[in-house]
This record gives structure tokens, sequence and C-alpha cells, in this order.
């Protein structure tokens, strides 16, 4: 399924015309066109390929899935690989595969699926209509406008989340304990994934920023330098919780570790408590004479010895905080 518009000097004029009818207006300097395609055929390919003129391997790029994001110049054309992100009720995160084509007066989006939600690209496209006039740099602003976004809501996402699971760690429960673990070894790989997708874009947007490639011009300069600016906060956010992550994976592993420490530190006191009683009656339980032998004096004697001592040393260890 393919959409179309056709913006002249800054009208929207057109919209889901035929895509054949491309070829009408690509050659028009007035003219600006956008034609998207949902999991294209190999013959959508051609036409786009014979009627943008379009490099091979670009072709190629945007033929196969997963590709790094990243920005390719070639001699007519620009071609941008990028990713959507979300987040799924469950926790998990979505990726949703891009790849456009960027000549002087046409953008050309190919989408993996019906993930990507075109929708909002175009509503942002349509709350700033005075801007049209400024051509593919028009376009191009409001798609990677919306992918950045997106990328920043993700983060901030997960940086509620790393939060609310540092609130679990001094849980005492062995659920909330599981629930940590298992928690964080899912955001350690949301965010590993997250970073493959975030990190690459600030070059992709600051190479756009470059003058020479005339994508950008002077009255978009400032709307693709705030669109920088997000990205670049959305890398440096990523990358500290990455290290927040690793910190309450490796908080956690101590916590652990000490609460061992306090179960071994009050078995083991326990443990000689009990060995009192024991030592004393082993003692008691001699075939040789000793003091209150055969009579039960030594009976109670024994008796009061393990008391004392038993008490003694339960004292002693309640007051060192070992029981």
């Amino acid at each position: 399924m393919a959409r179309t518009r056709l913006y002249r000097s800054g009208n929207l004029e057109q919209e889901n015309f035929p895509a054949q009818d491309i070829s009408d207006y690509v050659c028009d300097p007035t003219c600006t066109v956008w034609l998207d395609l949902c999991d294209p055929t190999p013959e959508d390919f051609e036409m786009i390929t014979e009627e943008f003129g379009l490099h091979a391997l670009a072709v190629e790029d945007a033929r196969h899935d997963h590709q790094r994001p990243k920005l390719d110049r070639y001699r007519t054309h620009l071609f941008l690989s990028a990713y959507a992100v979300s987040n799924n009720p469950e926790g998990a995160l979505l990726t949703s595969e891009i790849a456009v084509f960027i000549t002087p007066n046409a953008l050309i989006t190919i989408r993996k699926g019906e993930h990507f939600d075109m929708r909002k690209v175009v509503d942002r496209w349509d709350d700033s209509p005075d801007l049209a006039k400024n051509g593919v740099g028009y376009l191009l602003h409001g798609l990677l406008d919306y992918l950045v976004d997106g990328h920043f809501n993700a983060v901030q996402d997960l940086d509620e989340r790393i939060e609310a699971l540092e609130d679990l760690l001094f849980e005492e429960g062995r659920d909330e304990i599981q629930a940590v673990q298992r928690a964080s070894f899912e955001l350690r790989k949301n965010l590993v994934q997250l970073r493959r997708v975030v990190l690459p874009m600030r070059e992709v947007v600051n190479t756009l920023l470059r003058r020479d490639l005339h994508v950008v011009n002077e009255p978009m300069m400032p709307y693709y330098q705030d669109v920088y600016d997000h990205v670049l906060r959305a890398t440096e956010w990523t990358e500290s919780l990455r290290d927040m992550v690793t910190s309450v994976m490796e908080t956690n592993l101590t916590i652990q570790g000490n609460r061992m420490n306090l179960i071994m530190k009050k078995v083991t006191s326990w443990a000689s408590i009990i060995a009192v009683p024991t030592a004393v009656t082993g003692f008691y339980g001699q075939n040789v004479p000793y003091p209150g032998f055969g009579t039960h004096a030594g009976f109670y004697e024994s008796t009061a010895v393990v008391l004392v001592l038993s008490v003694v040393l339960y004292l002693s260890f309640k007051r060192k905080d070992w029981i």
C-alpha cells in the first residue's frame, strides 16, 4: 500500500494520488513529493529506482531488515536508516525499522510492517504547514522529530522503571528479591537494544546539519538543532541509565550477600548455644566418678550449668546483634 503527497510552492496540493503519477512532478523544482511504501514488493523497488535514479546499494539496504541507523551519501540522493521505539504495557521494547530516500525534491519512506505509525508523522507535518515551503527539509524534520521524541519517551519510561526497581531493593520478601533480579536483566536487555538505536542517531543528525549536503536550509536550521539537542539528551540519558542498572544489579548482589552473612551469624550463634548443653551432658555422661556422681544433686548441678551458660551466651550474642 502506497501513500503520496504533493506540495507545490509550500502548499499541500494533492494527497494519495497514484504513485505512477510521481514522474509528472519529480522534475518540477516547485514541487515536493512524499511517497510512503509499507512492505514494498520487488516491483515497487523497481519503480522507485527508475523514477528517482536510486543507487543499487541503497535499494539493497532498504530491502533487507535490521540495518544499523545510518546516513549514506550518494551522488543524487541520501539514504537514511532509522528506528521508531516504543514500550508495550508489559515493558518490552518495541522497534520499527524505516528506510528513507532523500532526493532534492522528494522523500521516499519504506516501512517494514504496520508497526510504524506514519499517521503521527503526517500529523506533525499538518501542525506546521507554514514550514512546508522548505521542501524536503521540512518533511524530513517532521519524521526525525517523531523518531527522536519516541527515543526520548522510551528512555524516560525506562528511567521510571529503574526508580521503581530501586524501591524494591531493600524489601525482605523472597518474591521481591526474585522480581528485582528478573527486572534488572530485562531492563539491561532493553537498554542494550535502545542504545544500539539511539547512539547512531547523533551522527545521523549531525551529518544532516552539514551545509554541503543542501538538505537543511537556513530557516530549518534551528529546528534541526532542536532535534540534535534531543538526540544528545537521549544519548546521555541512555548511558546514565546503563550505569544505574549496573549499580542496581551490584547493589542487589551486595544486599543478598549481607543477608546471607546475617543468617550465618544467627545460625552460628544458635549452634554455639546448643553446643553448651551438648558439652555439659556429654561430660556428665562419662562412666567415671565426678562431683555429684550417682546423686540427684549432680543432675541439678549439670542442668544449672546448661541454663546459666546458655543464657550468658544468648545475652552476649544479643548485645552484639548476632541474634
